[in-house]
């Protein structure tokens, strides 16, 4: 399932629905879709969002700090960089999210889901 966010001030986001529903959790909304964050909620959804991330961020620098620089694939597996997929931080991907709804609350509109 796919779930796409609109805001008349961006652009469409359109994301997988269990990163949606996380994105929505970590906004301090219910998962329910469709939604909307009121135009007076963006400001708080987008605090909610931007602590998640700077969260995730932490966890992740901590990991780094005691794994120190590793990978997945060890010397003497024959996998080209090609066929490995690259892992993507829910903090990356928050962040077309993130810009969305910085336009909201500029623009004071709201946000919906579908």
């Amino acid at each position: 399932m796919l779930v796409t966010f609109h805001c008349k001030a961006s652009g469409n986001v359109v994301m997988f629905g269990d990163v949606a529903k996380q994105m929505l959790k970590m906004m301090g909304q219910c998962e329910n879709i469709p939604g909307v964050i009121e135009a007076e909620q963006v400001p708080e959804a987008l605090v909610h969002l931007r602590r998640y991330i700077d969260r995730i961020h932490e966890l992740e620098q901590a990991g780094q700090a005691e794994d120190g620089p590793s990978s997945d694939v060890a010397a003497g597996d024959d996998l080209d960089e090609q066929d490995v997929e690259p892992v993507i931080s829910m903090a990356t991907r928050a962040l077309p999210l993130v810009a969305m709804l910085e336009a909201a609350q500029q623009a004071q509109c709201f946000v919906m889901w579908e």
